[in-house]
């Protein structure tokens, strides 16, 4: 069996200005995006020197963001209610609609990326098409916040969870609400497919991760190992283990065939609000509320846990029904056996780990893009993160983008016609109501006088 060493930090960026919310890497495995309380996506390269973009559009805090599996666009989710649609380049052309009447708490795109997934703090799950970017259809039944939503690898399912504290499944194509999960003892922050589509994760605000299978209702696995809400929840592409994140400031990573704890690993300064593997499980990313986005290093790659399986003569998918809490959960876990090789659980707390950055990127600030109509605009050098004028590059940069005080203008355009024909439809509606009062009043009067007719 191939060795297996510990996860180890890779990359370290900074760059954020709030709480960093959520982490999608591009398929493409060059770029990194994340979303910040502080209403900016930004998208990292992990070529070295390379700089970092920060795209500048929304009105309020970024709550999700979704790289698509073509690796083409970036979505973005805000509390502004509105969802943008970036290109993850220097020209920062994005579009941007109204997905929802209240905050856009989460984003998903489907496998084809023909279809995007949203989903709100007005009770709902909406899809769109992404070509398009026209409303296709709602689903509703939650009676809460709906804080997470996501495709099943095929399309043919999505999942939500809500602040009503249950999960429910829906069928796509008839639009029905399949099945419900109500065994949640807190608010469902985070859910997750099983990349075979037949099982799912929950993490829920008292700390709880919870494993079903879809296909009985049936539950297989309960873990209390955090000391703090679960905030995110991503599969490796194996399908072996699971990473979650928590308010506990620290990251989980579960061994899924044997139903216990693998690693914890300490990071953060902080709680952290969003994970993710990469596609091909080599890396993954946890970002926090320390406004850190860090990535690491799995160490366990396709070989090993192919011989892991082996070693365990089971099939990847969580196969046998695991509802108590594993030895030691919760507490320092010792020891995980591999062919009788003692293995650490929990990374030492007071180590720092090995960090392989390269020098903190430069930023390039993109300005909103809206309506396709970009413009040139002279960028000035930009400053490095920690002060001074990064001189590296003296050839001005020129980025087709549009001045903040254009967008600004006809933001503000947009939404004085959105008035206006909000108050058009207002009129409308009381003219008919006027209308029909006076053909009322009409026919009674046409009745009060023929009854006072005189006879001859």
């Amino acid at each position: 069996m191939a060795n297996m060493d510990d996860p180890a930090l890779e990359r370290h960026f900074k760059g954020h200005r709030d709480t960093v919310t959520s982490v999608s890497f591009n398929p493409n495995m060059k770029q990194l995006a994340t979303g910040s309380m502080d209403s900016c996506l930004m998208v990292w390269h992990f070529k070295p020197q390379a700089r970092a973009y920060r795209f500048v559009g929304h009105k309020d805090a970024i709550l999700s963001v979704a790289f698509s599996p073509s690796g083409q666009l970036v979505a973005s989710a805000s509390r502004d209610k509105t969802v943008r649609l970036w290109i993850p380049s220097v020209k920062g052309e994005s579009t941007v609609f109204k997905a929802h009447t209240a905050s856009v708490r989460c984003v998903d795109f489907a496998s084809d990326s023909l279809s995007l997934l949203t989903a709100s703090d007005d009770k709902t799950v909406k899809v769109w098409s992404v070509s398009r970017q026209k409303y296709q259809f709602t689903l509703s039944g939650h009676s809460n916040w709906v804080r997470s939503a996501k495709f099943s690898p095929d399309g043919r399912l999505i999942l939500s969870g809500s602040d009503d504290k249950t999960v429910r499944l829906w069928d796509r194509t008839n639009k029905d609400c399949v099945q419900t999960f109500y065994e949640h003892g807190g608010f469902v922050n985070t859910v997750a497919f099983h990349p075979d589509g037949n099982c799912i994760a929950v993490g829920t605000t008292d700390n709880v991760i919870k494993i079903w299978d879809v296909r009985v209702n049936k539950l297989l696995q309960h873990y209390s190992a955090h000391g703090g809400a679960v905030n995110g929840l991503t599969f490796h592409p194996s399908g072996n283990y699971l990473l979650s994140g928590s308010s506990d400031n620290t990251l989980k990573i579960f061994d899924l065939v044997e139903g216990r704890p693998f690693y914890t690993l300490h990071g953060h300064k902080g709680p952290v609000m969003g994970v993710e593997f990469s596609p091909s499980g080599e890396f993954f990313s946890s970002v926090g509320a320390d406004e850190q986005v860090l990535v690491w290093k799995t160490n366990f790659d396709k070989a090993d846990y192919k011989d892991t399986l082996h070693s365990h003569g089971r099939t990847p998918v969580p196969s046998r029904p695991h509802t108590h809490d594993p030895p030691n959960v919760g507490m320092v876990v010792t020891t995980h056996t591999h062919q009788n090789k003692p293995r650490p659980q929990e990374l030492d707390p007071t180590r720092t780990p090995t960090d392989r950055m390269t020098p903190v990127p430069h930023v390039v600030n993109v300005g909103p893009q809206m309506f396709h109509k970009p413009t040139p605009q002279f960028i000035e050098p930009t400053p490095l993160i920690n002060g001074g004028v990064d001189k590296s590059e003296t050839t001005p940069l020129e980025v087709m983008t549009m001045s903040p005080q254009l967008t600004n203008t006809l933001e503000h355009i947009v939404g004085q016609l959105d008035i206006l024909t909000q108050t058009v439809s207002i009129l409308e509606e009381r003219l008919t109501m006027t209308e029909n009062k006076l053909k009322e009043c009409l026919d009674n009067q046409q009745r009060i006088t023929l009854q006072i007719q005189p006879t001859s």
